[in-house]
């Protein structure tokens, strides 16, 4: 499960696509409280190399508000880890994963990409600080962030390092609202001299609002956290701007706000900043990044293919092994003066044969394999050496053991 700020992503191993999808939106819609026929017009699907493609672009950031932006290969990362130790990564998630992670870094590495890779947090502050250096406009001012969750404390350690005076932390747990507010104040923290910080609970964000510059707001609630008559409350009497910044989704700062401009109130929220993404010129790096996406969704594929046909190369070895020791026995009986030295010798000699005849069409096969529509070559060689389909699965099965997951075929 795949988690940022405005996705929640479910990647999955299914034997059947229909069937796996049918499952994943109940699941979805169990967990949310939504009804299916609710929720459905806004989940998306893709299947295997769609979904490969996406992932993938997901991981360069060319899915993001902000394009290029590259907070989501640490949220990839997570995602990975979390299903490595529940153990619900298989080889084929494990394996999409840590190439999504390493297709990501490429990107960044081989494009101006991460020129717009600011985080959302940081981005949305230069939306507020309106072409100005964020350090010049947070400079002095007072702010309050609401949540303590991880784009919240990321939102009060960038506000604390653009040098703000203060931060108040309000959260309806007050007691991680504590623990982060210590955190800004702590020995090496990133605010300036005489940097403070504090926490409040919810029922004071009306009080808190009033005396801020700046807030940010990022909380899972459900329903609005800011109405337009709590900011409009806050502006009575104020000189200076009120700048709000909602990284929510859904929206925690009622909408109605961007309608107070007049009197003092400038709201950035998702919405704006895709628009503003948008007219980044950074055409060229995209269409970089995409080409890259493309290469490697295309090398993910001929991996997979080729590892596909494994289990049946190795069914075949075992079964070219199994005549192997069969003839040798029966050797064995009919020339029991055979010494030692002879009887290795003898075996030795026949093993090669084996594997000479055996190398040529199993290397090619692996080959063709990584081809599109290579999976039906592993049908043919089980057809034409007649392997049985039961040795073979025990092959998956026992590479399925060794990872101590459960391998399945089709991404979705």
């Amino acid at each position: 499960m795949l988690a940022t700020c405005n996705r929640i992503e479910l990647y999955a191993d299914v034997d059947k696509f229909h069937a796996g999808v049918a499952e994943l939106s109940t699941l979805l819609a169990h967990h949310s409280g939504v009804g299916l026929e609710e929720l459905t017009p806004y989940l998306y699907v893709h299947y295997e190399d769609r979904a490969v493609h996406h992932l993938f672009s997901v991981a360069c950031g060319l899915d993001s508000m902000v394009v290029g932006e590259g907070q989501i290969l640490g949220q990839i990362k997570d995602a990975l880890a979390l299903g490595q130790e529940l153990h619900t990564a298989g080889r084929l998630l494990n394996d999409l994963f840590q190439q999504a992670l390493r297709v990501g870094k490429r990107a960044h590495s081989e494009t101006g990409i991460d020129k717009a890779g600011q985080s959302l947090v940081t981005f949305g502050l230069e939306q507020l600080a309106d072409g100005r250096p964020v350090t010049d406009w947070a400079a002095g001012k007072r702010a309050l962030v609401i949540g303590a969750g991880s784009m919240s404390s990321l939102a009060a350690a960038t506000l604390a390092r653009a040098g703000v005076a203060h931060v108040a932390v309000a959260n309806r747990t007050l007691e991680r609202a504590e623990r982060l507010a210590q955190i800004l104040t702590e020995p090496g923290a990133p605010g300036v001299a005489g940097f403070t910080a504090s926490a409040v609970e919810m029922a004071a964000v009306p009080a808190e609002l009033a005396l801020a510059d700046v807030v940010v707001s990022c909380t899972g609630a459900t329903g609005l956290v800011l109405t337009v008559d709590a900011v409009r409350e806050a502006l009575t009497g104020r000189t200076g701007t009120l700048d709000l910044l909602d990284l929510a989704m859904p929206r925690d700062i009622d909408a109605a706000v961007h309608r107070l401009a007049d009197a003092g109130a400038r709201l950035v929220d998702i919405e704006t900043l895709a628009e503003a993404s948008a007219d980044a010129p950074m055409a060229a790096d995209v269409d970089q990044v995409r080409t890259i996406v493309s290469d490697e969704v295309a090398a993910f594929g001929a991996a997979q293919r080729a590892a596909h046909i494994t289990p049946t190369v190795v069914a075949l070895r075992t079964m070219a092994a199994d005549v192997v020791a069969g003839e040798m026995t029966r050797l064995n009986g009919r020339l029991p003066d055979l010494d030692d030295k002879q009887r290795a010798e003898i075996t030795q000699t026949v093993r090669r044969v084996v594997d000479k005849l055996l190398h040529a069409p199993t290397v090619r096969v692996k080959e063709l394999a990584s081809t599109p529509g290579g999976a039906g070559y592993a049908d043919a060689l089980r057809e034409l050496f007649d392997l049985d389909p039961q040795a073979v699965a025990a092959v998956s099965r026992a590479d399925t053991r060794a990872d101590r997951h459960t391998t399945a075929r089709e991404p979705a």
